[in-house]
């Protein structure tokens, strides 16, 4: 079953250079690369995704590509792609943390276990959901994490680009 719920499940918002993550001890820990278990994308630099083709991601989320920027505080830079709404029309974060645990903490806070239904595929697993304004897919494999949202509101989207991340960095 599919939630619509209201809730935000860890949308990133348009990138700002202020970050303030959840007061929440587990939530606000500095792990693997030293941001928040539930940090969003914050371009910082205005250039092309190492790892996922600009025109594919237009492609397979349905929407003609506006920008696109990366956020490289991450160790893997997480990219970030517009179409014409202010909002992103995909945001796609990657993270290698010290533990499984830990990786498992950051797909739960993108894509918390009471709002989404289970998502797995080739030894990853994670979640699935749908929200009033966007559609989420996050999941672990090991230490990784893949997370990827989508302003479309269906979960194929963002599953066809975390399965592309996947394959295109060999996780």
């Amino acid at each position: 079953m599919v939630s619509t719920g209201c809730t935000d499940s860890g949308q990133p918002a348009e990138p700002t250079t202020d970050s303030t993550p959840t007061e929440s001890p587990e939530n606000s820990a500095a792990s693997g690369d030293g941001l928040a278990i539930d940090a969003s994308a914050e371009v910082t630099d205005w250039e092309d995704c190492p790892y996922l083709d600009t025109q594919w991601v237009a492609d397979t989320n349905g929407q003609r590509m506006t920008r696109w920027g990366v956020d490289k505080r991450f160790s893997t830079p997480a990219c970030v792609f517009w179409s014409y709404p202010e909002e992103p029309q995909a945001t796609v974060i990657v993270r290698e943390m010290p533990s499984v645990e830990e990786a498992r903490a950051v797909v739960d806070a993108a894509a918390p276990i009471n709002d989404t239904e289970l998502a797995e595929f080739d030894g990853w697993s994670g979640g699935r959901g749908v929200f009033e304004d966007h559609s989420v897919f996050a999941v672990q494999k090991d230490n990784h994490a893949v997370l990827v949202w989508s302003n479309q509101l269906q979960t194929l989207k963002p599953q066809l680009i975390a399965q592309e991340t996947i394959s295109r960095l060999g996780l």
